[in-house]
């Protein structure tokens, strides 16, 4: 299965993600025509391609789509793709980049904290 999905294909997962039941490809496109402006050609070429990648699966009546990969499966993929892309496989430099010149609420440093200690 590839976690790595281009925009088009998150933007499909994620509103099969949000609904957190099947939708029928009927419901993605309408959905996608409200939110993107997509028609329901180019909604079905993109649930075609996620089909093809293994990230959902259609089952009858009705073409629905179920989601087989977690948000959570992408999200880090793209993550672990940014870090050693634009930091050299460096997790530091990016943390680093993204707190630059930035001043985080005491939850916020809490939270990232503990899952820094949850690594060790």
């Amino acid at each position: 299965m590839d976690t790595k999905l281009f925009d088009s294909e998150r933007k499909v997962m994620e509103v099969l993600w949000e609904a957190d039941a099947p939708l029928t490809a009927k419901e993605v496109a309408q959905k996608l025509g409200e939110t993107v402006g997509w028609n329901k050609n180019t909604t079905y070429t993109v649930i075609k391609k996620c089909i093809d990648k293994g990230a959902i699966q259609r089952r009858e009546p009705n073409f629905q789509c179920f989601p087989l990969i977690r948000r959570e499966e992408v999200q880090t993929a793209a993550a672990v793709e940014l870090v050693d892309k634009v930091f050299d496989g460096s997790a530091s430099l990016l943390f680093a980049s993204l707190l630059s010149g930035r001043q985080l609420p005491p939850e916020e440093v809490q939270r990232l904290r503990a899952l820094i200690d949850e690594l060790e």
